[in-house]
């Protein structure tokens, strides 16, 4: 008979609900803490269920702070659900600073390099590619036409399956009279795949070609910070250099962006070519001085290679996406143990996704260095907030269907899961989006909960690695950040191996502790940043690239 404690777990001594771990069905008895305790229904893994008779509005605690209250009265092992738990967090103020906090043991790793890309400002890429961007998106189809004249010749298109054998047998059997019953059973052989080229510059990982929706036409703070959002991409350690295609007029001005670059390196020499449109003249001349200026420029970033680097060199965002139940007592947490090693061996770490830490403001403003730095924090999740709630979509909107199936019935919930991500170092820095947050130790970022964005944010803040956890899977990745996936439950792991890379279920299946799940994390991250081994978001070119409007965005 399976241990009682791998059915449920109370997550912290404060916490009036327990999680079930597997699925317990109604009428099951159960002992917590002396007392017996019937389910009254049928509790679904990554779900809760009280402790005790509660009246309507009792407020309800998980991870030990304030998620929610109940819509109405709820007897003693009933699960919590949509319909009588709303979500609620704790106020949050000034506070005293509480910045002790248990350093891990790091003997381990703190002797162990990567192989990175050593840049002149002293940063470490984790990978070595050219950029291609446009500065607005009139210039989109122009950037698409570099992409199809050199990706292939240049060996950088990525492996993929060609589904057009499938096509080949349903066409067949449609002309051969087959009904829509028939067509739906067929059995489709599996698909072959399209190798690459050889690469000629065999030490630049790739050409990547941003497009976007951006740069004229909005409103003028958000062109301002689609510059800085490309510059922090340009300056990036992972980038060699970039050609950048703008149509001359827009809000988006080369001035603007190379100013951000300023502001960003302000001894910035890598190659970087900027042509415009209007100036250039016809769709030839501009595509061929494109194509003469990024082949000049793969020779300069061949010239890169990789060289032995400290652990101190990594800087790695923390994100989240398609969250379940599970979230924040698996992945999460390992997370959190990667971020103090991380932390004490003098890397640093970026937390993000402001509309998933409401709820668990307090300890993280007391975590705050100092207290301006806790004030722009408090400031930052305020602004934010007012702005949803003006808007009609407050932080309380953020969970999705998908985490609501999956236990995270509101947004305190999912945010107090989410923050484990950060560990419990000290915050030494918290920046507004798009500026850089690589200082060493545990760096906020303001950025939309929406994982796309949020990634595209931490990149451009100086992320060289990124770890995504998911429980209902996602295949988010990056064009030039390593986006290393991370399951928070066995059974996504089993059912989308083609796009995650490392399954923290063996935690929630007592095979692994977190310390042990994080200690295999890293020692992935440090193959993966020197080269050794590729994720999976990485060998699907999984490129994903969106720049946040500054409006709102959960």
């Amino acid at each position: 008979m399976e241990k009682e404690r791998l059915h449920f777990l109370q997550i912290h001594p404060k916490d009036n609900v327990l999680v079930a771990l597997r699925d317990l069905e109604k009428g099951r008895e159960i002992t917590f803490s002396g007392q017996s305790i019937k389910l009254l229904e049928f509790v679904k893994a990554k779900h809760k269920f009280t402790l005790g008779d509660f009246d309507k509005d009792q407020e309800i605690y998980m991870y030990g702070v304030l998620v929610g209250k109940l819509n109405y009265a709820l007897p003693k092992g009933s699960p919590l659900t949509v319909e009588n738990l709303r979500h609620a967090a704790g106020d949050f103020k000034l506070g005293e600073r509480k910045l002790e906090w248990q350093r891990p043991d790091v003997s381990k790793f703190e002797n162990r390099t990567f192989q990175g890309f050593h840049r002149s400002n002293g940063k470490v890429g984790t990978a070595n590619h050219w950029l291609v961007i446009p500065l607005v998106f009139c210039e989109n189809r122009n950037v698409l036409t570099l992409k199809s004249a050199l990706e292939e010749k240049l060996g950088y298109k990525v492996e993929s399956k060609d589904y057009s054998n499938e096509v080949d047998v349903l066409l067949e059997r449609y002309k051969n009279g087959a009904s829509i019953d028939e067509l739906l059973q067929i059995d489709l052989t599996p698909s072959n795949i399209k190798k690459s080229a050889n690469r000629p510059f065999e030490n630049v990982d790739g050409v990547k070609f941003l497009n976007h929706d951006m740069g004229c036409g909005g409103i003028r703070m958000d062109s301002d910070a689609l510059c800085g959002l490309l510059a922090g991409y340009i300056t990036h350690p992972n980038v060699a250099g970039a050609t950048v295609l703008s149509l001359g007029c827009q809000h988006a001005q080369a001035s603007i962006l190379k100013a951000e670059i300023a502001k960003r390196d302000p001894n910035f020499d890598k190659p970087l070519y900027i042509f415009e449109q209007q100036k250039e003249g016809t769709e030839a001349d501009l595509m061929q001085k494109a194509i003469k200026a990024t082949f000049a420029g793969l020779v300069q970033a061949n010239q890169f290679t990789r060289q032995p680097a400290s652990l101190d060199k990594l800087c790695i965002g923390l994100e989240c996406g398609g969250s379940d139940g599970f979230s924040g007592i698996s992945a999460n947490p390992a997370l959190g143990m990667v971020s103090d090693i991380l932390v004490t061996l003098g890397g640093s770490v970026i937390l993000s996704e402001f509309p998933e830490l409401c709820g668990v403001e307090q300890e993280l403003s007391d975590r705050c260095l100092n207290e301006d730095i806790a004030k722009h924090f408090m400031n930052l999740m305020q602004t934010y907030n007012a702005k949803a709630e003006a808007d009609g979509s407050g932080f309380y909107m953020n969970p999705s269907p998908g985490n609501i199936r999956d236990g995270l019935i509101t947004d305190a919930i999912k945010s107090a899961g989410a923050a484990k991500k950060g560990g419990t170092s000290p915050v030494i820095n918290v920046a507004d989006y798009p500026e850089v947050a690589d200082t060493a130790g545990l760096n906020l970022l303001c950025t939309p909960g929406n994982d796309v964005e949020s990634t595209t944010a931490e990149v451009a803040a100086g992320a060289n690695i990124v770890l995504f956890t998911t429980g209902l899977g996602t295949p988010t990745g990056n064009p030039i950040t390593p986006v290393i996936k991370i399951s928070t439950n066995t059974k996504t792991f089993e059912r989308m191996s083609d796009i995650i890379d490392i399954n923290c279920g063996t935690i929630i299946d007592g095979e692994e502790t977190i310390e042990q799940a994080a200690h295999r994390i890293l020692d992935y991250v440090i193959e993966v940043a020197s080269g050794n081994a590729v994720p999976k978001a990485v060998l699907l070119g999984q490129d994903d690239f969106i720049p946040w409007r500054r409006g709102v965005s959960l």
